[in-house]
C-alpha cells in the first residue's frame, strides 16, 4: 500500500530518520517496524550516490522510501524520485515562489515540469508499463514543503494552494528558533505550540497531508491529535544510543551491577 493511500485513509505512519549515508545501516533500519524511512541530505550525511543505493533496501523491505533535499536542490527532488523515491521533503520552502518551484521538480506536466527517466525507479517498483507509469506519477509521489519560518507561516495558504503541493512539513526547532526570534531553540516550545496546531488545522482544510519531526517521543500524542499524521525522527544516532543504554542497562540488572 502506498504512502499516500495510508495517508488518505487517515493512518498515522512513523518514518525512521536516517543520517548515516550507508545502504547496509539503511538495510538495518529499515527491517525495524518503522511504517517508511526517511534519508535526510540537508543535516545528514546523505548524498546523492548514497540516496541512489539505499532506496533499495527500503523497497526491499516493503516500505516507501522518502528523501529530504538540501535547501533549494529541487533538481534533487526529481532525482530522488527517480531513484524510486515516493515523497520529496523540502525545506525553507518560505514563499509560493518555492512552493512552485518546489512543485515543478516533482510533477510531470502538465501540472509540473519533471523530466522523462525512471531509470531506476519503474525497475525497482516493478509495477505496469511506461504508460502506467506516466499516467500515475504525480498522484503517486508525495511534495511536502517543510514549514519552519515566520515567512513560511505568512505565505502558508498560498503555499497549501499551489498545485502539486501535496502536504507540509513543519520543522519543530527551526519554527522554535523563528519563534523566539534566535532565542533559543526548542522543539517543545509551549509557547509556540497553538500555532504548530494551528497550520496543521490549516493543511488539513485545504485537503494537504501533515508530517512533522518528532524529537521527543512524548509530543507524538499531542502531534496527532493537532492532525498531524506523518511522524519523523528515530535517527540512528537515537536508536543505537537507546538500543544501548537498554541493552547495558538490562545487562548489569541481570548480574547485579
Amino acid at each position: 500500500m502506498s504512502l499516500r493511500t495510508r495517508l488518505e485513509a487517515d493512518e498515522t505512519l512513523i518514518s525512521a530518520w536516517s543520517g548515516v549515508p550507508d545502504a547496509l545501516t539503511v538495510e538495518i533500519v529499515a527491517r525495524q517496524g518503522f511504517d517508511c524511512v526517511t534519508l535526510d541530505m540537508q543535516h545528514g550525511g546523505h548524498n546523492e550516490d548514497s540516496v541512489l543505493r539505499s532506496i533499495a533496501p527500503v523497497l526491499a523491505a516493503d516500505k516507501p522510501a522518502i528523501v529530504r533535499i538540501p535547501v533549494g536542490r529541487f533538481d534533487m527532488a526529481s532525482r530522488a524520485l527517480d531513484f524510486g523515491a515516493e515523497a520529496v521533503i523540502a525545506p525553507m520552502i518560505n514563499s509560493v515562489a518555492d512552493a512552485k518551484a518546489f512543485a515543478e521538480s516533482m510533477k510531470y506536466p502538465p501540472l509540473g515540469g519533471r523530466s522523462w527517466g525512471p531509470t531506476y525507479a519503474f525497475p525497482r517498483h516493478g509495477k505496469g508499463d511506461h504508460a502506467e507509469w506516466l499516467a500515475t506519477s504525480n498522484q503517486r509521489t508525495l511534495a511536502f514543503a517543510m514549514i519552519e519560518t515566520r515567512a513560511a507561516l505568512d505565505a502558508l495558504d498560498g503555499i497549501l494552494a499551489t498545485p502539486g503541493i501535496d502536504g507540509i512539513f513543519l520543522g519543530p526547532s527551526d519554527f522554535s528558533i523563528a519563534w523566539t526570534k534566535g532565542a533559543k531553540v526548542d522543539s517543545t516550545l509551549e509557547d509556540m505550540m497553538e500555532t504548530v496546531g494551528a497550520v496543521a488545522t490549516r493543511a488539513r482544510a485545504a485537503g494537504k497531508h501533515c508530517a512533522i519531526y518528532i524529537i521527543d517521543p512524548k509530543m507524538a500524542g499531542r502531534a496527532v491529535k493537532m492532525g498531524y499524521r506523518l511522524l519523523a525522527g528515530c535517527s540512528e544516532h537515537a536508536l543505537i544510543a537507546l538500543g544501548a543504554k537498554t541493552l547495558i542497562g538490562n545487562i548489569r540488572e541481570a548480574i547485579g551491577k
